[in-house]
């Protein structure tokens, strides 16, 4: 999406400071259209114009304005997402969620393995082809970080105390050392955002998931 004066004007003065933060203008750019794509579909959903839709993005820790965006007085919620030149919004009524989405460019090398998966899930991985293993690191990483973004924790959960299902099995949460996150109360999904790239969301609740995908293109964005 083109940073232009439209779509900067549908900042707040917090997030123009956040995004004037960014010393890279690719940065910039996936702030603005992450911020842009939200405020443009939660003002859809909620009956509203884009530019009137303000999100509380309140840190639960330090009570600053760079926390995940929550919009006030609604039962909406919402996750952003960006890697690389893909920027992903995830809207879901009534319960909390994550979105992760992930360039899988890399190799998924012993140090990687190591940081992120469980004992169960290396073993689970180990005899894979190189390729393969680098495609279920990648569906294992972005699984973990939208369970993580879910609870409003981050990396405060270690990601080697979450434990999912094997690579060729439906995307679930076996086990978890973390209070926040009860496997009976979790479901994940897997994402399509095209070559090269991984995508997960994670939602807090017992039903099942129906989740529905769309694509929109720069120009969409810009009415």
């Amino acid at each position: 999406m083109d940073d232009t004066a439209e779509h900067r004007g549908l900042l707040t003065d917090v997030e123009l400071d956040r995004y004037s933060a960014y010393r890279r203008a690719e940065d910039r750019r996936r702030f603005l259209t992450g911020r842009t794509l939200a405020k443009t579909l939660v003002g859809e959903r909620l009956g509203v114009r884009a530019a009137d839709v303000v999100f509380d993005s309140t840190c639960d820790d330090c009570a600053k304005q760079h926390g995940p965006p929550r919009i006030p007085g609604s039962t909406l919620r919402l996750s952003i997402s960006h890697s690389g030149d893909r920027v992903g919004l995830a809207l879901v009524d009534g319960a909390e969620l994550g979105l992760d989405v992930e360039s899988t460019t890399r190799r998924a090398d012993d140090g990687l393995l190591d940081y992120a998966l469980s004992g169960a899930e290396r073993a689970a991985v180990a005899e894979l082809s190189d390729d393969d293993r680098t495609r279920a690191f990648f569906r294992y990483w972005t699984s973990k970080e939208a369970l993580m973004k879910a609870t409003g924790k981050g990396l405060r959960i270690p990601l080697t105390s979450l434990t999912l299902s094997n690579p060729g099995e439906p995307a679930r949460l076996v086990t978890s050392a973390a209070s926040a996150l009860d496997p009976a109360a979790t479901r994940l999904a897997p994402l399509q955002p095209g070559t090269g790239y991984d995508a997960s969301v994670a939602v807090l609740t017992g039903d099942e998931l129906r989740v529905t995908e769309h694509w929109w293109s720069p120009a969409a964005l810009g009415h």
